[in-house]
């Protein structure tokens, strides 16, 4: 078995509004395995892009990681931190929420890397697109707090104020050396962008959806990341173009070995893409496995839900059976002390009104269900009458009309919720 190249335990993010506190991230934790393709998949909403966030260290005002450990493996550094930071370091893992914050922005782009949601609005439009790949590429060589051999191609000396005003009169100090440009227009190259040469000198603007999608991801690996973050890789972007970018982080994958956490609400793109998923729902991982685990054999009846809201291309005039109800206000005095999606689960019971617990679906294996289901059938406990939220106040649950965020839009997802690959 592969060994695990990040370990989140008990990761919660919240943001601090004028409304009150936002539980986005609430006491998540899984493991992601050195060279594979983890999936967290769920409705809008449900903290999925937080969760990133917080990986990379992104996380900004009012918004804050309070609690939680996010070990990665990295022998190098646990060897540098393990007198200064003993508490931080265990064998070959380190803890970055234990290090200091120049640590881990030190591991942005060549540890961690991520391909946002937006391409169109993550590209500076002033700049042209090589240009902005080439100084990602420049970053990562300058970088001096933690050089490493494989990643360092220069030696470059720190750059000052004063080698800024300098590179305004001579242009042989220019902050990005030419090694950096030439480097972009392999980057650009490696992601299939046609005429990589002109194409460097042209601006965001002049490029297409699924063009700016692939110079986003050659920026992501300009720093040649062992863990890549890609954040919804495929929004707002037609089927055939959707295909041609999987195929290239699939093929990106296979060829560095990195790892890939992917992000979405396509089931589809799950089940094409991903070795294991969680499925992710108000803040929470309510169920984590193989791709059989989810896909076949899940518990939680919101990972049913998903899976019963993908149209069945199979059957000739058939109907959708959605979640009912929406995800609920993540703000901290609106959310009970009980199972979230208890108003929402058709299987709800007098048990769902206290909080649930991970349990392991099978004593020996890696499926977690954050759910009462995995101990006791449905009808054990007694079930909860169906206006039950609905006398509290809470007219969620009668919201028929929910669920329109999370699809398959690849048809990838078999009719009986098996898995093509």
């Amino acid at each position: 078995m592969r060994e695990d190249v990040l370990r989140v335990d008990g990761l919660s993010t919240r943001f601090f509004t004028g409304e009150g506190q936002v539980n986005a991230v609430e006491n998540v934790s899984f493991d992601v395995r050195e060279g594979e393709v983890f999936g967290i998949v769920g409705e809008s909403g449900s903290g999925k892009s937080v969760t990133g966030l917080s990986l990379v260290d992104l996380i900004e005002s009012p918004g804050e990681i309070t609690d939680g450990e996010l070990w990665y493996r990295d022998v190098e550094l646990a060897d540098e931190l393990s007198e200064e930071f003993p508490e931080a370091v265990d064998g070959e893992y380190v803890d970055l929420r234990g290090v200091p914050e120049a640590v881990r922005t030190s591991l942005r782009g060549t540890s961690f890397s991520m391909i946002f949601q937006d391409p169109e609005s993550s590209f500076n439009p002033s700049l042209t697109v090589g240009e902005q790949i080439a100084e990602a590429v420049e970053v990562q060589q300058r970088a001096s707090s933690r050089p490493r051999s494989t990643r360092s191609r220069t030696d470059s000396e720190a750059y000052s104020l004063g080698s800024l005003v300098l590179s305004f009169a001579l242009p042989s100090r220019k902050y990005v050396s030419q090694e950096s440009h030439e480097r972009a227009i392999e980057l650009l190259e490696m992601v299939g962008i046609p005429d990589p040469v002109e194409r460097a000198d042209e601006y965001p603007h002049e490029y297409s959806g699924g063009m700016l999608q692939r110079a986003m991801i050659a920026q992501a690996l300009a720093g040649e990341p062992d863990v890549l973050v890609a954040d919804e890789p495929t929004t707002a972007l037609d089927v055939t173009i959707q295909a041609q970018v999987l195929d290239l982080l699939s093929e990106l994958q296979e060829e560095t070995g990195m790892t890939i956490l992917i992000i979405t609400h396509n089931l589809g793109v799950i089940a094409r893409m991903c070795d294991r998923v969680g499925v992710m729902y108000a803040g929470e991982i309510v169920e984590r496995g193989t791709l059989e685990d989810v896909f076949r054999d899940n518990v939680h009846p919101y990972t049913e839900g998903l899976l019963g809201s993908v149209p069945d291309l199979e059957s000739v005039g058939g109907s959708l059976d959605p979640v009912r109800g929406n995800v609920p206000s993540l703000l901290d005095h609106e959310m009970e002390d009980r199972c979230y999606f208890a108003d929402r689960c058709p299987k709800a019971m007098e048990a769902c009104l206290e909080r649930p617990t991970d349990a392991r679906v099978e004593a020996d294996g890696d499926h977690l269900v954050k759910c009462v289901l995995t101990e006791m059938e449905y009808g054990e406990s007694p079930p909860l009458p169906d206006d039950y939220f609905a006398v509290e106040g809470d007219n969620a649950g009668n919201d028929d009309n929910a669920n329109g965020a999370v699809d398959s839009s690849d048809g990838t997802v078999s009719a009986d919720g098996g898995v093509s690959r």
